[in-house]
């Protein structure tokens, strides 16, 4: 199975989980970092790396873009929207001149093959839901990333 297979599953069994800040289990809470996590354990077993405690506002006091330098770390960094396929990490940028701090995974609203048209993530004050990438949110893409083929 494909990488990218793999990752849809996992994050498709992850849809219902109650939103939890700084959370990453799976049926009882994560926040969109949780989620990818706990993609990631699925995939390879264990964490990149340990994720330091955050505040929910940590992007707009840091400025810092420590999501994308995580991503960028750990997974294979796409040139743009049209290298992306369902499976690949996206993360967004909720307004200009602030760090990206909010991540999901590309999928597809239906079986039909082509280019991603919606992503599964952790919805603030709400649970890990697949919504459409409508032009707003494809507005806010900060970053692309695929997850690397395990060796």
């Amino acid at each position: 199975m494909a990488i990218q297979a793999e990752v849809l599953q996992i994050a498709t069994a992850w849809i219902g989980t109650p939103y939890r800040h700084q959370a990453s289990t799976l049926g009882i809470g994560c926040d969109c970092l949780g989620l990818v996590r706990g993609i990631w354990r699925g995939l390879y077993g264990t964490e990149p790396e340990a994720v330091p405690a955050y505040q929910p506002d940590w992007a707009e006091r840091s400025g810092e873009e420590r999501l994308m330098a995580a991503a960028a770390r750990h997974f294979l960094t796409l040139s743009g929207f049209a290298e992306a396929i369902p499976g690949d990490l996206v993360l967004f940028r909720f307004r200009p001149g602030l760090a990206a701090k909010h991540a999901g995974i590309l999928t597809r609203r239906s079986a039909a093959q082509g280019p991603p048209d919606a992503f599964i993530h952790a919805y603030e004050q709400g649970a890990v839901t697949c919504s459409a990438l409508v032009p707003a949110w494809r507005a806010r893409i900060a970053g692309l990333y695929r997850f690397p083929e395990r060796i």
